[in-house]
């Protein structure tokens, strides 16, 4: 009973450690409703962000060249504080200076807002090649755990902001005084229309700001437990976990072991002792070409859900009504650590499998896509078989293709720490080029258009 307690808060703390990999930078996209019409920027906001966290992957890249050409010089574990010290000073400090603007190249900009969503874009983006790799000091069932974690990061900001009430709209009749011609809704010289209106939130963005840092502050202290609490000592990879490896070895030393954990990911056989650890691990040995293939699907896969499918939800979904967005957000966000939850007790390495998930969440990503591009006028606008289409859609695909990068991390786990450097690494990777190729269509060419809620109508 009590080994059972123990790595159930080791279970606990993996997951709210993995929650602040992202919650900043989600946070702060879920509040942007409530952000943006207080700002100069205005909607170019979310533009401005894109291009700031692609440039926040210098963090990522350093990392990932460390390792590659200093290998054992970089210390992980204060890198992580460090990031994790800088999120919670950043967050702690956009309730005090998000409304702050200068005069910058003849116009107002929120210079405060924007260098702090950098920081905040660093730390999450540096995350990704630091708190995966940290978790190979665990036991790998407390993967799945953190990624869990990592899925609760997207669905909690969002819950909250459901909460604050972010973006409720109510279609209102407005009133015009009209000095010109009486059109035929008009009595008078008034004339009436109706129009959207957003409800006051329920609390002010700098509250949400304050929880963001605070959930910062539970990732930091889930972190100094993860690495100090006895409880988490008796879970390490280097307990009896590692014995089984040793005694299969005859006894061979733990530090010479540490060629097995960290050899490079794609290597040639070293013979009958790695044949005895990878019959204890329980994994596949993976070609080179297997493994190559592994990560060109870890781009795509997250290219899709990280950048390339969220820039166009709203286009895709508010045209079968409020009600479908939000449904699809917050459902879809469940859909993931839902995903996560699946795979700690289904967990799979069959490279058929994963092929088959892609196919159905890729072939669902172009669904989602074609009715991004007929907005405002998708297929089924306006009707329930519409709206249910769309948010099935959304909840499949995120679930689908969270399972696949439970899969992968699983798989590259069992290659060691440098795999799941390269991990992290590939995962800002595909993130960053989705993020390009998405960035010119919707903001510079024009490709989707939004209708107005209260007032399209589109043929059945």
């Amino acid at each position: 009973m009590q080994a059972i307690t123990m790595a159930l808060m080791v279970h606990v703390l993996a997951a709210v450690f993995g929650m602040g990999s992202w919650i900043a930078i989600n946070g702060l996209w879920v509040e942007l409703p409530l952000i943006v019409p207080e700002i100069p920027e205005g909607w170019y906001l979310p533009s401005y962000l894109t291009i700031i966290i692609q440039l926040a992957n210098v963090g990522p890249l350093f990392v990932t060249l460390m390792h590659k050409f200093c290998p054992r010089k970089l210390d992980e574990t204060a890198v992580i504080y460090a990031i994790v010290c800088l999120g919670i000073v950043a967050c702690f400090l956009l309730p005090f200076f998000w409304k702050v603007t200068t005069m910058f190249g003849g116009a107002l900009h929120s210079t405060a807002l924007l260098v702090l969503a950098f920081f905040l874009s660093l730390v999450d983006c540096t995350s990704s090649v630091t708190f995966l790799p940290f978790m190979t000091r665990l036991q790998p069932k407390f993967l799945t755990s953190y990624f869990i974690g990592e899925g609760l990061s997207g669905l909690v900001p969002g819950l909250v902001a459901l909460g604050q009430g972010v973006g409720v709209v109510r279609c209102v009749n407005m009133t015009i005084n009209t000095t010109s011609s009486v059109p035929s809704n008009s009595t008078g010289g008034n004339s009436y229309s109706i129009v959207a209106h957003y409800q006051p939130a329920n609390f002010p963005p700098k509250v949400f700001f304050f929880f963001l840092s605070g959930m910062m502050s539970l990732c930091l202290v889930a972190f100094i437990l993860l690495n100090y609490l006895p409880e988490s000592h008796h879970q390490r990879a280097t307990g009896n976990y590692v014995k089984q490896t040793e005694a299969a070895n005859g006894g061979t030393d733990l530090s010479k072991m540490e060629v097995a954990e960290q050899r490079p990911m794609i290597s040639p056989s070293d013979g009958q002792q790695e044949a005895r650890v990878k019959a204890i691990f329980r994994t596949v040995r993976y070609s080179p070409s297997e493994m190559v293939l592994i990560f060109l699907v870890l781009a795509w896969v997250n290219a899709l859900t990280n950048a390339v499918l969220p820039s166009v939800q709203s286009y895709s979904c508010l045209p079968y009504g409020n009600l479908a967005y939000h449904l699809s957000a917050a459902l879809g966000a469940m859909a993931n650590p839902l995903a996560c939850f699946v795979a700690m007790f289904y967990p799979n390495r069959s490279l058929k499998l994963m092929g088959f998930l892609v196919l159905s969440g890729s072939a669902l990503a172009s669904y989602i896509m074609a009715m991004a591009v007929l907005s405002p006028c998708p297929w089924l606008a306006q009707t329930n078989s519409g709206t249910t289409l769309i948010v099935l859609s959304w909840i499949l695909f995120v679930g689908t293709l969270s399972y696949v990068k439970v899969m992968i991390g699983i798989i590259l786990r069992d290659e060691g720490h440098s795999a799941l450097v390269w991990c992290g690494a590939v995962v800002q990777l595909g993130s960053m080029l989705g993020a390009l190729t998405m960035f010119p269509l919707v903001s510079i060419y024009g490709l989707f258009h939004s209708g107005d809620t209260c007032n399209t109508k589109c043929s059945l």
